[in-house]
């Protein structure tokens, strides 16, 4: 299970994105919500009925958690002291993890992107500690994927994807979806 974490001011195409290619793939994936209540309002006002509450016992078994950015919801998310433990724990055992836009500043301010090579909303480099800034629109290693913006969100959503399902599946939802071919190449 794959979990998106939403915090009331999240970037509503990076969240919204993601989830949609990522069930178009047949992953499973829940929305959760550190709010304490399942109703987050986006960064734009669009209110989402996430999932689950976030609670540390459910999310410490998911195979990867992803961080949509958009302010305030980036600092709302590193607010949650539990999301910060998991997060921690998450990935001192090798396990992926996802962040979009502002998000990756959550995981600089933890120290846990030491030595990566990462991403990031320009703007946000100060915040990644110990990691190797690309301004790429993507970056990918074993353990993090990362992301420059909502511009980036399929080609994000899709480089998650292409770790939990088949290549078919991922060519079959990329075609269903009629990119025009030069975005379809570059995702």
């Amino acid at each position: 299970m794959l979990h998106v974490i939403l915090a009331d001011g999240f970037e509503e195409i990076e969240a919204l994105t993601t989830i949609d290619i990522l069930r178009r793939c047949d992953i499973q994936v829940n929305t959760v919500s550190i709010t304490g209540k399942r109703a987050v309002v986006g960064a734009h006002g669009i209110t989402v009925m996430a999932d689950c509450l976030f609670r540390q016992s459910a999310i410490t078994a998911s195979e990867c958690i992803i961080l949509p950015g958009g302010m305030p919801g980036v600092e709302n998310l590193y607010a949650c002291d539990g999301l910060k433990k998991v997060l921690r724990t998450h990935m001192s055992h090798g396990k992926l993890t996802a962040a979009i836009c502002a998000a990756p500043m959550v995981l600089g301010r933890l120290n846990l992107l030491n030595n990566h090579r990462v991403t990031c909303y320009p703007g946000c480099e100060a915040d990644l500690y110990g990691a190797k800034y690309t301004g790429a629109a993507v970056e990918t290693s074993s353990t993090l994927i990362t992301a420059n913006g909502p511009g980036a969100a399929m080609a994000f959503a899709f480089a998650i994807a292409r770790r939990f399902a088949p290549t078919s599946v991922v060519r079959r939802v990329k075609d269903a979806l009629m990119l025009p071919t030069p975005v379809a190449q570059s995702l």
